[in-house]
């Protein structure tokens, strides 16, 4: 079992309805069992600004699914809870974000999939519930995720 962790997001909708449920559904995945779950937050979007604000949060989760089998489930997720990419501004409005942020110690670099996720050290909103989770989470090639918190502006 690999100890992975995902950010959790929502900004349009019953918000957090919509993340308890998309964690049922990973709950009840084979392979997949929710470890723990951040309080969540509400954020102010990044980017595009000029939609609802969200609310975040982190899961750990263990799995014996590999990196691209978990991601392929979030994105499975996502979709069924009406998350559309197309025609969507990038970082614009979403029913539900589902980002595999870490996956063990392992450093993935594939088309479609980048672990550690390559923003994570920059935002507070996804550093600040992974700090609630485990906060002597290392980030691989990054540092402690207190450090990086500690250097967000």
């Amino acid at each position: 079992m690999t100890r992975a962790y995902i950010a959790l997001g929502a900004n349009l909708g019953n918000r957090e309805q919509t993340i308890r449920a998309a964690l049922a559904e990973l709950e009840a995945t084979p392979g997949v069992e929710v470890a723990a779950v951040s309080a969540l937050i509400e954020t102010e979007p990044v980017g595009y600004v000029d939609q609802p604000r969200f609310l975040n949060g982190a899961a750990a989760v263990e799995t014996s699914l590999p990196a691209r089998d978990l991601l392929d489930l979030l994105l499975a997720v996502e979709r069924r809870f009406g998350r559309a990419r197309e025609g969507v501004p990038p970082q614009g409005p979403r029913t539900l974000d589902l980002d595999l942020l870490l996956y063990g110690s392992a450093r993935i670099e594939e088309p479609g999939l980048r672990i550690p996720h390559p923003r994570l050290h920059e935002r507070r909103f996804v550093l600040e519930p992974l700090a609630e989770l485990d906060p002597s989470l290392e980030v691989p090639g990054k540092g402690k995720i207190q450090t990086l918190l500690a250097e967000l502006h």
